[in-house]
């Protein structure tokens, strides 16, 4: 398996199929849009290619906070379908582990929806516990992906 990072809306754009997985509905002229927001706010995203296939991928940023100081930000995990249970998913948080530690960060957050039992458990085994509640108050249904 190889890692790759992409730092570039053309590489992040290549991967919308993997993407699609968490989001069926996402389109690339959406995608798009939402990447040239996001990209010069320092997000990248990690990608895992198995036989020139991208098996799982993950957008990440490197914030500040007052709580945590310098932190990065998890954001989107995804191990294609075809793929899960075979360690992508750990290869993929022990790089980000890696890279926080390398950059001087304080700690990983990430979000999981509070009924994705499943991803708990994951992060639970990767060394991950909830800290709180992410509250979120929907002001448009219809610009949700």
């Amino acid at each position: 398996m190889k890692l790759i990072e992409l730092t570039t809306i053309p590489e992040m754009l290549a991967q919308i199929e993997t993407m699609q997985q968490l989001y069926p509905n996402l389109t690339v002229e959406k995608y798009e849009s939402y990447l040239k927001e996001m990209v010069p706010h320092n997000y990248k995203q990690l990608a895992v290619f198995e036989e020139g296939t991208c098996v799982g991928i993950t957008g990440f940023w490197t914030a500040m906070k007052l709580w945590t100081g310098k932190y990065i930000e998890i954001d989107n995990f995804i191990v294609h379908s075809d793929h899960r249970a075979k360690g992508i998913g750990k290869i993929m948080t022990d790089y980000i582990d890696a890279k926080a530690k390398a950059e001087g960060c304080n700690a990983i957050v990430l979000d999981a929806f509070t009924g994705n039992f499943t991803a708990h458990r994951f992060y639970y085994n990767q060394g991950y516990v909830p800290k709180g509640f992410h509250f979120l108050k929907i002001l448009n249904e219809d610009g949700l992906t």
